[in-house]
């Protein structure tokens, strides 16, 4: 139950900062336990539901339609505003303004990859996720919290050049790079520490 109502709350917190994500309904414990045999105890399911735009996640594209990944892709061009002429940086743009944001706002999703996103560029999956109104418990945890963002421009980088790949774009890492500097992310400070 704990971690279902802390997806509910967190991403609460991160949709009320503009960034789309799904819309959380509600959070049922469901009054049927299940024995667990090997452990000879019981558990109560919990239900987290909520609706998304699309139900088909970045890492789903190996087992989707190329037809369907197009007409997911097609509705990134109402963001466009910036005249991107592929389609991976209409999702860069998209998906680094939301690491802004959230870093901004002192917030730490802390599972940023391809299953978090879906092709509606909607983020999913706050459970681990951290805000200010909604901190870690553990004081330890809290403590590392600081160190884990720059783990998250990675991450992000990550998905954006995995989407470039679905979509057989070449990537401008140059232009990409500037994209990050327009938000406000030194990419020469993070890339040494993967060396590390």
């Amino acid at each position: 139950m704990k971690d279902a109502l802390r997806d509910y709350h967190c991403c609460q917190d991160i949709q009320a900062l503009g960034i789309k994500t799904n819309q959380m309904e509600c959070v049922l414990e469901l009054d049927y336990p299940i024995y667990i045999a090997q452990t000879d105890t019981a558990v109560k399911p919990v239900l987290l539901q909520y609706n998304v735009e699309c139900p088909y996640r970045i890492c789903d594209a190996p087992f989707m339609e190329r037809s369907q990944i197009e007409v997911e892709v097609a509705k990134w061009q109402q963001y466009n505003r910036k005249g991107y002429s592929k389609s991976h940086e209409i999702a860069a743009d998209i998906l680094i303004g939301n690491l802004r944001t959230m870093h901004d706002h002192e917030v730490l999703h802390n599972a940023i990859h391809e299953q978090n996103y879906t092709w509606a560029l909607e983020l999913l999956d706050f459970e681990l996720a951290r805000t200010p109104q909604h901190p870690y418990e553990k004081e330890d945890y809290e403590r590392h919290a600081p160190s884990l963002y720059s783990r998250e421009v990675i991450q992000t980088y990550v998905i954006i050049n995995y989407i470039a790949g679905v979509l057989r774009e070449e990537v401008d890492f140059a232009a990409i790079d500037r994209m990050w500097q327009d938000y406000g992310f030194d990419i020469s400070m993070i890339q040494p520490t993967l060396l590390k």
